[in-house]
C-alpha cells in the first residue's frame, strides 16, 4: 500500500552510503519488535460475477467513503477518494479495485487478529448497504484486465504502461491479483540477513499452503496458485527470488547488497510538486549519478522506489513476506503466527533454513513453480513432498512461538492461530483444492465459498 503522501522536503542522497544508512536507521531492538498485516480482498457486485467500478453511489469510491461512518478520514487525490484512514489504519485500493487493509503493527498476533475481525465486520456492513461482496481469493476468477475497471489513482497511470511493457502478465498482476502480506522488524544486519534468507528459502511452502487462485476467466487453469504464474511474467528486474541472498558474503553486508540490487532496478516514476514524471526506465543508480531534468535524488525518491520493487520478500523499513494468495481471515491470522514463530526466534530460523538449505538457485525457482502449480501435492527438488516440508515448518513455527511466550488475555499462546495451517498440512489440501470442488458446482457457488464479507 502506498498513498504517496509527501508533506516535507527530503534530504538529497549524496551516495550509496546514505542509502545503506537509511536501512540502518530502521533497526528496532528486540524488545520493540512488532508484527503487521496487509489483507487484500476482491470485490464483486452482489449476486453476480461482475467487478465493481470506481464511480457511482455503490462503487469502489463509495465503499471507501463508507468507512467514514466508522470514524475514518478520506484521503483524496485530485478530488477522488483513494483511501480512508483512522489512527494508523489505512483502507486503500489496488489498480483493479482490490480493497486492502494496512493494519497497525502490534507486539502479538492476538491484537492484530482482533483488529482484522473488526475490519471484516465493517466490510460486511458496507457490503450489505452497497450491494457488493468481498472475496478472499488470489486471482479474480472471472473477467480479464481489459474488462476490469481500473482505479483512478495517479501512480497507476504511469505504472500500468510501464509494467505492461516489461511483462506479459503485468496487467494481470495489477488488476486481477490479491494477496496477504505480513511484516516484521529487524535489529541489525545479521538479524536482517537471517530473516531475509530464510524467508526467501521457505516461501514455496507458504505458497503451497496458501494456494488460492485456480480459476482464470471462468475455467480451471492448471495452477493451484495462478498468482504465482502471474508474478513469473511481471518485470523480472523487480520481482521474484533474490539470488544474492544465497551468495557467499551476503550475511556480512545485507543492507549494501539489497541497496546494490535495488539501485539497478529501473525506476517507474519520479514525483515532484504532486505530479508523476516518467523516468525513461533509467535505474536509480543512473538517477543518483546523473539526476533527471535537473532533479537530484532524495531519500523520499528512494522510499518511493522501494515501494515499486516486488521480490518475494521485500525490505523497506520492515521485512515484508509476500508469497501468500489472498485468504480468509482465519488463514491471514495463521500467516502472521507462522512467520512470527519462524522469524522472531533464532532457533526456529536455523531449523527452517536447515530444512531447505541444500537447494541451488535454479532448484529454488523450480520449487516455487511446483508449489504454484501443484501446491501441497507437489514435490521439492530433492524429492520430498511439499506437504512434508510444510508440516515440518509448522512444527518449527510452533516451537518458535512457544519460546516467545506471548499470551493473550485468556492465557492462550499464539500457537492457537496456527490451527488452520496445521489442518491443511495434515490433509494436504490447499484452499485451491476446495475452490476447485466448489467451482464444479457452479460459478456462484465458488463466489459464495470465497466470500469473506
Amino acid at each position: 500500500m502506498s498513498l504517496d503522501a509527501r508533506t516535507h522536503e527530503s534530504p538529497v542522497v549524496t551516495g550509496v552510503e546514505d542509502l545503506v544508512a537509511w536501512f540502518r536507521a530502521r533497526e528496532r531492538p528486540r524488545e520493540g519488535w512488532k508484527v503487521g498485516l496487509e489483507h487484500e480482498k476482491l470485490m464483486l457486485r452482489a449476486g453476480t460475477l461482475d467487478p465493481v467500478p470506481y464511480e457511482g453511489p455503490d462503487g469502489v469510491g463509495a465503499v471507501l467513503r463508507g468507512f467514514t461512518r466508522f470514524g475514518y478520514e478520506p484521503f483524496e487525490e485530485e478530488g477522488r477518494i483513494i483511501a480512508s484512514q483512522n489512527d494508523g489504519l489505512t483502507i486503500s485500493i489496488e489498480p483493479g479495485g482490490q480493497l486492502e487493509l494496512s493494519g497497525r503493527p502490534f507486539a502479538d498476533v492476538h491484537v492484530v487478529a482482533a483488529e482484522l475481525d473488526r475490519h471484516i465486520e465493517k466490510c460486511a456492513a458496507l457490503a450489505r448497504d452497497l450491494g457488493v461482496e468481498f472475496l478472499a481469493v488470489g486471482y479474480r476468477p472471472w473477467g480479464t484486465p481489459a474488462t476490469t475497471p481500473w482505479m483512478p489513482k495517479n501512480r497507476y497511470k504511469i505504472m500500468r504502461p510501464f509494467l505492461s511493457a516489461r511483462g506479459r502478465l503485468a496487467p494481470d498482476m495489477m488488476a486481477m491479483t490479491a494477496s496477504a502480506q505480513a511484516s516484521f522488524d529487524f535489529s541489525g544486519e545479521k538479524d536482517l540477513a537471517e530473516k531475509l534468507r530464510v524467508a526467501l528459502a521457505i516461501q514455496p511452502a507458504v505458497t503451497a499452503l496458501y494456494a488460492n487462485s485456480p480459476i482464470v476467466q471462468g475455467r480451471e487453469i492448471g495452477w493451484k496458485s495462478y498468482r504465482t504464474a502471474v508474478w513469473e511474467e511481471t518485470d523480472p528486474a523487480r520481482s521474484g527470488l533474490l539470488p544474492f541472498a544465497f551468495e557467499p558474503g551476503f550475511q556480512a553486508e545485507p543492507y549494501r547488497r539489497y541497496v546494490e540490487w535495488a539501485l539497478d532496478v529501473p525506476m517507474i516514476f519520479l514525483r515532484r510538486a504532486g505530479a508523476y514524471r516518467e523516468t525513461g526506465g533509467r535505474t536509480f543508480r543512473r538517477f543518483l549519478a546523473e539526476g533527471l531534468e535537473g532533479e537530484r535524488a532524495t531519500l523520499s525518491d528512494w522510499e518511493d522506489h522501494l515501494t515499486t520493487v516486488f521480490p518475494e520478500v521485500r525490505v523497506k523499513g520492515v521485512v515484508e513476506v509476500r508469497a501468500a494468495d489472498a485468504c480468509s481471515p482465519a488463514m491471514a491470522k495463521a500467516l502472521l503466527a507462522f512467520w512470527k514463530g519462524v522469524l522472531y526466534d533464532r532457533q526456529a530460523r536455523a531449523a527452517a533454513w536447515e530444512s531447505v538449505e541444500a537447494f541451488t538457485i535454479a532448484e529454488r525457482r523450480a520449487f516455487m513453480r511446483t508449489a504454484g502449480r501443484e501446491a501441497l501435492a507437489g514435490r521439492a527438488p530433492d524429492g520430498r513432498s511439499i506437504q512434508e516440508i510444510a508440516r515440518g515448518l509448522l512444527d518449527v513455527a510452533a516451537g518458535g512461538l512457544c519460546r516467545q511466550r506471548c499470551c493473550g488475555e485468556r492465557g492462550e499462546d499464539e500457537r492457537v492461530w496456527l490451527a488452520p495451517l496445521v489442518e491443511r498440512a495434515t490433509s494436504g489440501r490447499s484452499p485451491a483444492d476446495e475452490a476447485l470442488e466448489v467451482f464444479r458446482a457452479g460459478p456462484r457457488a465458488l463466489a459464495e465459498a470465497l466470500r469473506c464479507a
